[in-house]
């Protein structure tokens, strides 16, 4: 698949920077994509790593130049762990088999390294993306993006409006306040959590500090991208499409 677009910025911008921005590769990657003889402006081979585009000039990418590293996008049960394994957890990452792919596209990821792209712990469940795309990594988990993040959440105790209000924006995690929350009652004993931030069982910890404890935590949104009807234990691979709708959306 090549890449084609004509730069629209005021002031002219090293190529590596605007592919960057653009959530194509990395400013590394882009580099080495120049070394190669992978990009052009203006159908014009570019050599130089240092090049600058001005507006109005279009770059394009050869077909292998353009291809995002793989991702994919897991239904985690309960039992596995997203992070490093320890003793005798199990890595989500071993569920990703040809068994187990939901539709078509998979490759074989036994000989990949592949990172989660955001927390869930063992005893959640929902969405989780294993990737080795960097830009993708940083859209998701970096300090700057915007992405919000959906969970449905079982609890045990009363739910109370003073509960919900203190959940919302009362509430601090190891000495620093949390950022604002959208968190509603969507049926007995079950919250919709919208989250900005992820830290380490920010969920858990947060319904424990107003007598409620978590009996099930389901992740079904990262920004655009939805759980929708994938079965649990199964997996897919990201369709380009998503990955240029959750890189834009990082940054809105």
């Amino acid at each position: 698949m090549a890449w084609r677009k004509t730069y629209a910025g005021a002031e002219p911008q090293r190529v590596n920077k605007w592919l960057a921005q653009e959530g194509v590769c990395s400013r590394r990657e882009a580099e080495a994509l120049i070394a190669d003889g992978k990009v052009r402006i203006d159908g014009e081979r570019v050599d130089d790593p240092g090049r600058k585009i001005e507006r109005g000039q279009t770059l394009e990418l050869a077909a292998a130049g353009a291809e995002a590293a793989f991702t994919a996008v897991l239904n985690k049960p309960v039992g596995y762990v997203s992070a490093q394994p320890e003793k005798d957890q199990i890595p989500a990452a071993r569920l990703l088999t040809r068994a187990n792919l939901a539709g078509e596209g998979g490759i074989d990821t036994r000989s990949m390294s592949l990172a989660p792209l955001g927390r869930l712990d063992q005893d959640s469940r929902g969405l989780l993306l294993l990737s080795q795309d960097g830009v993708l990594a940083k859209a998701l988990v970096g300090e700057e993006s915007k992405l919000d993040k959906e969970y449905l959440v079982r609890v045990s105790g009363q739910i109370t409006d003073r509960k919900l209000a203190a959940l919302q924006h009362g509430l601090e995690l190891d000495g620093r306040k949390l950022r604002p929350a959208k968190i509603s009652a969507i049926e007995p004993q079950r919250l919709r959590f919208v989250l900005r931030e992820g830290r380490k069982r920010q969920i858990r910890r947060m319904c424990e500090m107003v007598d409620l404890g978590v009996t099930d935590l389901l992740r079904i949104r990262i920004g655009p991208l939805k759980l929708g009807t994938l079965h649990e234990g199964k997996w897919r691979v990201l369709a380009a499409a998503e990955r240029s709708a959750l890189i834009a959306e990082s940054r809105s």
